[in-house]
C-alpha cells in the first residue's frame, strides 16, 4: 500500500540524510583549482573561475537552506536544526589553501558568512522584517565595523528567509562588504525559492 505524504513514517528519512561532506568540498575545489578568476578584457563573458565559484555557493547555500525548510516543517527541532548547521558550517568555514585558490576560497567562506548568521537568527526569531530600515542601519556603522554588519545582514538574511523581498535596489556601486553579503542573500532567496516543495520529496530535490 503506497505511503501517504507526510505520515510518521517518513520522518526517519531525515537522520540519514548527509546536507554537506568534507568529500563534497574537496571535489568543489579541486574544480576550481586551474581557472581564470580575472576578467579578459577582450571578451564580455565572465570568467570561468567567477561562474564556477558562483555555483559552488548556490550549492552550499541550497544545502544549508535545506536544513531551515526541514526545521520550518517540524522534521528536524531547533537544537537538531542547529546542531546539523554546524556540522555544515564546520566543514565550511575550516577548509583552507596556500596559494590563489586560498584566497578564492577566502572570500567564498566570508561571503558564507552571511548565510549561516540568517539561518541562526531566523531559527531564533525576533528578527526585524524592515529590510530597508536594516539596509539603512548597516550603512550607518563605520567602516570596518565588521560584526557589526554582519549582526544586522543576517538580519535582513532571516527576514528574506521569512519572505522580506530584497535585496537589489539596496546595493550600492561602492562594492562595500554589506553589498557582498546583500548578493548571498539574493541567493538565499532564489534558493528558498527553489525549495518550495522540498520536504514533500522527504530530502531530496526535484
Amino acid at each position: 500500500m503506497p505511503r501517504k505524504k507526510g505520515t510518521p513514517d517518513e520522518a526517519p528519512l531525515k537522520l540519514f540524510y548527509i546536507f554537506y561532506s568534507r568529500e563534497r568540498m574537496e571535489n568543489w575545489i579541486r574544480s576550481l583549482e586551474g581557472l581564470q578568476f580575472s576578467a579578459d578584457p577582450s571578451s564580455e563573458d565572465p570568467p570561468e573561475g567567477l561562474l564556477a565559484l558562483s555555483r559552488f555557493c548556490e550549492d552550499i547555500t541550497i544545502e544549508v537552506l535545506k536544513i531551515v525548510r526541514l526545521f520550518q516543517n517540524k522534521r528536524f527541532t531547533k537544537d537538531e536544526a542547529m546542531q546539523r548547521m554546524r556540522e555544515v558550517e564546520a566543514i565550511i568555514m575550516s577548509e583552507a589553501r596556500d596559494g590563489a585558490i586560498g584566497d578564492v576560497l577566502g572570500s567564498l567562506q566570508v561571503s558564507l558568512l552571511v548565510l549561516f548568521s540568517a539561518c541562526r537568527r531566523f531559527m531564533d526569531g525576533g528578527y526585524g522584517k524592515d529590510v530597508k530600515a536594516l539596509v539603512k542601519r548597516a550603512r550607518a556603522l563605520p567602516a570596518g565595523e565588521m560584526e557589526g554588519t554582519l549582526e544586522i545582514a543576517g538580519e535582513i538574511g532571516a527576514a528574506v528567509i521569512a519572505g522580506s523581498p530584497c535585496c537589489e535596489k539596496f546595493m550600492s556601486d561602492e562594492g562595500t562588504l554589506l553589498d557582498d553579503w546583500l548578493v548571498e542573500i539574493e541567493t538565499i532567496r532564489d534558493s528558498m525559492r527553489s525549495l518550495k516543495d522540498f520536504d514533500e520529496t522527504t530530502g531530496e530535490e526535484d
